[in-house]
Order: structure tokens, then sequence, then C-alpha cells
């Protein structure tokens, strides 16, 4: 496929008088239509924004997802971390289906997705009926750490910690789990909307993730979240010191209004 974010960064081919409307055109509908696996730069406000996100905690943002959207926005208590880490960063999306050797296109896909992705990605692979098949191992994370990805989560398994470790990339996945998805599986699709560990995310969404779990920030709701949950957090930290001033956690939420 044409990496058509290397010839479009600005919506613009640079190169837009060797082309025709019409051709021009139908790239865009069929990258649209199938899902591109080129990701777009982030903007320098997304950049900002995003910087936000990292000083605050998933717990925060996740009850202030749901003050202001209504809903459910973090992933279960099975998705955990390979090793104590936080990131926050734009979901780049690949979907697995699960197909016996009838795509040998597949791993091709996925590693598309990986070269193609810009800085301060999240790799979100969903990897149907994938409890016990590992979505990514060392290499992929080699991979990611080296075009700069913020993280991983894997609807699915995750392979070859200890060298995750080592390099410090950070995964969270249901599971750790030998196996491979190479065989097993026909590639889906990469920049479209998944179903994560019963989360839906959408290419650019903000994903943050630390110790306590994974929240998924629609990015047209991302300014309000980031506004509130930083509230949050500034009143939670002032709220330690006053609980042991006080003695009381009732006279603590009293004043501050937060629990």
């Amino acid at each position: 496929m044409t990496n058509l974010s290397a010839l479009f960064p600005s919506g613009i081919p640079r190169s837009s008088l060797l082309f025709s409307v019409p051709i021009v055109l139908l790239l865009c509908s069929l990258s649209w239509a199938t899902g591109s696996n080129d990701a777009v730069e982030p903007s320098h406000s997304d950049t900002s924004l995003l910087e936000g996100f990292r000083h605050v905690e998933a717990a925060s943002v996740s009850d202030a997802l749901e003050k202001i959207t209504g809903k459910k926005m973090y992933m279960s208590h099975k998705m955990r971390p390979i090793f104590n880490s936080r990131f926050a960063g734009f979901a780049l999306t690949v979907l697995l289906k699960k197909e016996e050797n009838r795509d040998p296109d597949a791993l091709k896909g996925m590693l598309t997705a990986i070269d193609q992705g810009p800085a301060n990605s999240v790799y979100v692979m969903v990897v149907e009926e994938g409890n016990d098949i590992a979505g990514m191992g060392g290499l992929m994370g080699t991979a990611m750490s080296s075009r700069n990805f913020a993280g991983a989560v894997i609807d699915g398994g995750v392979r070859d910690t200890a060298y995750l470790q080592k390099i410090g990339f950070p995964v969270f996945a249901l599971g750790i789990v030998p196996s491979t998805s190479v065989g097993h599986y026909r590639f889906a699709g990469a920049n479209i909307t998944v179903i994560c560990d019963g989360v839906a995310v959408n290419p650019g969404d903000i994903i943050v993730a630390d110790s306590d779990g994974v929240a998924v920030v629609p990015r047209a709701s991302a300014e309000k979240v980031l506004a509130m949950a930083q509230d949050m957090d500034y009143k939670e930290h002032f709220m330690y010191a006053e609980i042991e001033k006080l003695k009381s956690i009732l006279e603590a939420v009293k004043k501050f209004g937060r629990l």
C-alpha cells in the first residue's frame, strides 16, 4: 500500500501536479474504505495535550471519563502490565481475526502498521479469541521502541517479556504465553475502530495506562477529560495530608469533595 501519510503530510500532496484529481480521490477513498495503515502525525496541540495526560493518574482519567461521557471507558482487571510502567499515547489500532492458514499476508499487515506508526503511538492490538495467543513479542517491541512508540496494549497475550523488560518497552496484555499468532489469524485492518477488552478504541484516541489499568479517552472529549482529571489529582494529593491531620476521611471528603 502506498504510504499516503508520506505523500499527504498536510492533507495535500506535495506532488499534486503529477496527479489528476480523480486518481487522488480514488486513492483516498480506497484507503478510508479498507482502513489505512498510514498514521497521521499528531499536531503540536495534540502533543501538548498528550504531555498533560502523562502526568495524571489513570484512575482520575477513568473517573473524569465516567462523569463526562457517562460510559465505562476503562479496560478490565485482566489487562495488566508485564512490568510496572505508565504511559500515554495515541491509539494505533490493529485487528486480527481467527482464521487458520488463510492469510499469508497477515504478518505483513500488522508489521507494516508498526513501520508506518508515528512517535507517541500506542499499538492497540485485538487478537480475536486470543487469550492464549501472543499478539506480540520482543521483535515487534524492539521495532516499536525504535520508532518511539509510547507502549502497547494487547487484547490477547504477549511473549518475550524478559527482553521487553530489558529494553524497557511497556506492554499491557491479558496474559503471558509462549505461542504465536502466525498462521492462525488473518489481518483484518489497521487504524480502524476496535473493541479492546470491552472498550471501543478509535484511531487517535488517547490511551492512558499505569499500575491501576488502562483508560481510553475519545479525542473529542480529551480537553475536558484532562482538565477534570487534573483537578481530581490535585485534590486527592492534598487530601492525603489532610486525612492524616484531621484523622478523619469524612471531614477530608467534605472539604475537598473527592474520593
